[in-house]
C-alpha cells in the first residue's frame, strides 16, 4: 500500500467543483484554514514546512519576516549586513520580492534544516520520497524539469508592483505553456514513485497552477484551462493507484484575480483522511494516522512485480529530458 499526497499550490476550493474537476475534488474535499504571513497573506515559503512538520511558522522557524528567501547563497552575506543596517518591515518587503525572482533558487532551505533543529517532519521514520516539496530538499545538486523551467522564466514571470496580481508576462501563452510542463513532468515523477513500491509516503508538489494564476486576473480563460489540464493530469495519477492505494491532494492557500486567497483545499479518496484536517496545520496529522492504522510498507513481492512497468515510465521521462 502506498500514501500519495500531492501538494498542488494555490489550488484553490471555490474554483473545484466535482462535476467538472472530478480528479481534483476525488472522493471527498474540503476547504481547510491556512495561515497569514507577516505580509498580509498566505506564504509558499511558509506553509509547506508547517504541513510537513505540523507546527505553525513561529515554531518551525521558516517565516517570511526572518528574511525568506536570504536562503539564496548570494545573499546570505547580505542577509547579515541587513540585519543591522535595515528596518525589519523593509527586510521582509525585499524578501518577498526575492520569492518572485525565479532566476533565484527559492524555497531550497535543506532538508537538513529540520534535523538540526530538532525539528520532526512526516518522513521520519518512514519510507518515503519528497519530490520537490518547498524548504525540504533532500538534494541540493538534485534539479529537475520544474526547478530549471522556474529559475529561467525571464521576461515570461516578472515582478510588477503595479499590475494587479504583482506580476506580468510578455507572453501569457507562452508562460502557460511553461506551468503547465511543469505540472505535467512533476505529477508524472509522483507517479513514477507509486509505480515503484519501493515507498509507504510519495510527498510531490508543483507550483504551476500558482504561477498560471498570478498573471491570470485579465485572462481568466487561462486559469480555468489550466484547472481542467491538471484534472487530467492527476486524473492520470489516479489511475495508477492500486486497490489499497490512497490519494491525499492538499493547497497551501487559494488563488483569484491574481491574488492569493485565505482558504486551502483538502482531497481524498477516503473520507476519513480528511474528517481531522481543520487547516495546513493538522495535514501531518492526518497523514501519520492513515500510516499508523495500516501497514504502508512496500512489500518485496508487489515490488518485483510492477518494478517493469515503473521503469516504463522512467524511461520515457529520460527520453523526454526530464529526468
Amino acid at each position: 500500500m502506498t500514501l500519495v499526497v500531492l501538494g498542488i499550490d494555490a489550488l484553490d476550493p471555490e474554483l473545484v467543483n466535482a462535476d467538472e474537476h472530478p480528479s481534483l475534488t476525488l472522493a471527498t474535499h474540503e476547504s481547510i484554514a491556512t495561515i497569514d504571513s507577516s505580509a498580509g497573506e498566505p506564504s509558499t515559503h511558509e506553509l509547506w514546512p508547517t504541513m510537513i512538520t505540523g507546527l505553525r511558522p513561529e515554531d518551525h522557524g521558516l517565516v517570511l519576516d526572518d528574511g525568506v528567501a536570504w536562503e539564496s547563497p548570494l545573499l546570505r552575506y547580505g542577509s547579515r549586513v541587513a540585519d543591522h543596517l535595515l528596518p525589519d518591515d523593509l527586510q521582509t518587503r525585499i524578501g518577498g520580492w526575492l520569492l518572485t525572482r525565479t532566476d533565484e533558487d527559492a524555497f531550497r532551505v535543506p532538508a537538513t534544516y529540520y534535523e538540526d533543529n530538532d525539528i520532526e517532519t512526516v518522513f521520519d521514520g518512514r519510507e518515503a520520497v519528497a519530490i520537490g516539496v518547498p524548504n525540504y530538499v533532500t538534494d541540493s545538486d538534485d534539479e529537475d524539469r520544474e526547478h530549471q523551467l522556474r529559475r529561467h522564466m525571464g521576461e515570461l514571470f516578472e515582478r510588477d508592483a503595479d499590475a494587479k496580481g504583482g506580476h506580468r508576462s510578455a507572453d501569457p501563452e507562452k508562460f502557460y505553456e511553461r506551468c503547465l510542463e511543469m505540472s505535467m513532468i512533476r505529477i508524472a515523477r509522483v507517479r513514477r514513485a507509486l509505480r515503484s513500491r519501493r515507498h509507504e509516503l510519495v510527498f510531490g508538489y508543483t507550483s504551476g497552477l500558482d504561477l498560471v494564476g498570478h498573471v491570470s486576473y485579465d485572462r481568466p480563460d487561462l486559469q480555468r484551462r489550466a484547472y481542467r489540464e491538471l484534472d487530467e493530469f492527476v486524473g492520470e495519477l489516479h489511475g495508477d493507484l492500486g486497490a489499497d492505494d490512497e490519494l491525499l491532494l492538499v493547497s497551501d492557500h487559494g488563488l483569484q484575480e491574481g491574488l492569493h486567497t485565505h482558504e486551502a483545499i483538502i482531497a481524498a479518496t477516503t473520507a476519513s483522511l480528511v474528517e481531522s484536517v481543520d487547516g495546513v496545520v493538522d495535514v501531518r496529522a492526518a497523514i501519520e494516522a492513515e500510516l499508523d492504522a495500516t501497514d504502508h510498507r512496500p512489500d518485496d513481492r508487489e515490488t518485483a512485480a510492477v518494478e517493469g512497468s515503473g521503469n516504463e515510465v522512467r524511461d520515457q521521462l529520460e527520453s523526454l529530458g526530464y529526468l
